[in-house]
């Protein structure tokens, strides 16, 4: 089992934390590409399709992400000697015997990411219709992978990566942005793989999973336009690099080829399947709470917003579960998912889930425990996964100072309220757990 390494004084904490890890290991890539990945004899089974290997002359595996190096290791494992070759970037690279793990990072990208990047591009030239290309398409992939236009330099991509971070701007818009700076992303994966048979597997860490979204779509067409990522640095009057607004306006004019859209032909020899998503997390989650004597209800997989501010939505929940028995009484345990953002104003530590379980704590009714993390196991820039809390947590007054300054990781912290999981190979995005006792 993954180390959970966090306080937990009451039952209820220990429900709370081993929901989460329930969740956690239920995304695991190793188990989620077993589970839907399949060879016998000739026939490669991936989720309900069929791919007939003797129509390939060449089989690879590209791509990356958080969960890059478990994909890359089931998918040895499964393929064996059939495995050709291919490279896949991720941030805590392992050994292969096939496929080349190469580094990358994460929120920002770095230049040994566009090193590694370059040497993925490379292993896609040449291919024919005979080759079939696998790619693992995991939360993360838009900066571990990141392969900037010929007229933006790295430090354009980290700088412009940076502003739409801290803006709070959602992963829709800072991926229109991205995938208009990129030769890989919105489709630009299966661009350069043509015509090759492509199959993405994608562990998705995006609200609704949006197949142009996760990862920046790079085996999916782009439903975004060079207009769009103008519109965003606009809304959100965001200072990039002048060589970024330049490339968009005049992507925008027509004067640069636009991403490829529904309907290319660039996609007529690639198909998607999601083998993992938050949903399957939170189901996961729902199990245990159910065994531990908890009725369970997934409030929903797709919150989004302010991360302060959800946090609200989940204390009423539960003070209106412990005061009235409705939706479902106690005990019992609300789980949630999906992806919250900090618009960050002052330059402290934290995260969303950090400041989603401060702000919950102000007011968590007692009998309530709270607990969120983003399944990566690194909330924000932070190196914790997130916080388990109940209304003996904070002094409000202490926490409302330490919202104001985004510095909601030291007074968690000194509460011993921090879940310290490292990193965990996965990101289906943030799971929270909400326990309530009589």
């Amino acid at each position: 089992m993954h180390t959970f390494d966090a306080r937990t004084p009451t039952p209820a904490h220990e429900t709370a934390l081993e929901c989460l890890r329930a969740g956690v290991e239920a995304v695991l890539p190793d188990r989620v590409v077993h589970d839907s990945v399949s060879l016998a004899g000739d026939t490669l089974t991936v989720a309900d399709s069929e791919y007939d290997l003797s129509n390939f002359d060449r089989i690879l595996v590209v791509g990356g992400g958080k969960a890059g190096d478990g994909v890359a290791d089931a998918l040895e494992s499964i393929l064996g000697d059939r495995l050709d070759g291919g490279v896949v970037v991720t941030p805590n690279p392992g050994d292969g015997s096939k496929i080349d793990r190469l580094p990358g990072d994460h929120p920002v990208p770095s230049e040994r990411g566009v090193e590694s990047t370059t040497r993925l591009i490379d292993c896609l030239s040449g291919l024919d219709e005979r080759t079939l290309v696998l790619v693992a398409v995991t939360g993360g992939a838009s900066a571990i992978l990141p392969a900037p236009a010929d007229d933006i330099s790295l430090e354009d991509l980290r700088a412009t990566t940076t502003e739409l971070l801290e803006s709070g701007a959602d992963i829709h818009d800072l991926n229109a942005v991205r995938k208009h700076l990129s030769t890989l992303k919105g489709g630009g994966l299966a661009r350069l793989a043509t015509p090759a048979t492509v199959v993405g597997l994608v562990l998705s860490d995006v609200v609704g999973n949006d197949l142009d979204v996760i990862a920046s779509g790079p085996t999916a067409p782009d439903e975004t336009t060079f207009d769009d990522a103008l519109d965003v640095l606009d809304r959100f009057d965001l200072d990039v690099p002048s060589a970024v607004r330049n490339r968009l306006e005049s992507g925008a004019a027509g004067e640069i080829l636009e991403t490829p859209t529904a309907g290319s032909s660039v996609f007529d020899r690639v198909t998607n399947h999601v083998l993992a998503d938050t949903f399957t997390a939170l189901d996961a989650a729902r199990e245990v709470a159910r065994k531990r004597g908890y009725t369970p209800m997934i409030l929903s997989s797709r919150i989004e917003g302010e991360a302060r501010e959800a946090s609200k939505t989940h204390v009423a929940v539960a003070a209106e579960v412990l005061a009235t028995g409705n939706p479902l009484e106690a005990p019992a345990v609300v789980l949630s998912g999906g992806e919250c953002t900090v618009t960050v104003r002052r330059d402290g530590m934290g995260g969303p889930n950090l400041e989603f379980c401060l702000s919950a704590a102000m007011d968590l009714p007692d009998g309530a425990v709270v607990a969120s993390i983003d399944s990566d196991g690194k909330d924000g820039g932070t190196d914790i996964a997130g916080a388990l809390v109940d209304s003996s947590s904070v002094e409000r007054r202490a926490a409302q100072a330490a919202l104001a300054e985004n510095d909601a990781l030291p007074i968690l912290r000194e509460a011993g309220a921090l879940i310290d999981t490292g990193p965990t190979g996965t990101n289906v995005n943030d799971l929270r757990v909400v326990v309530l006792d009589n």
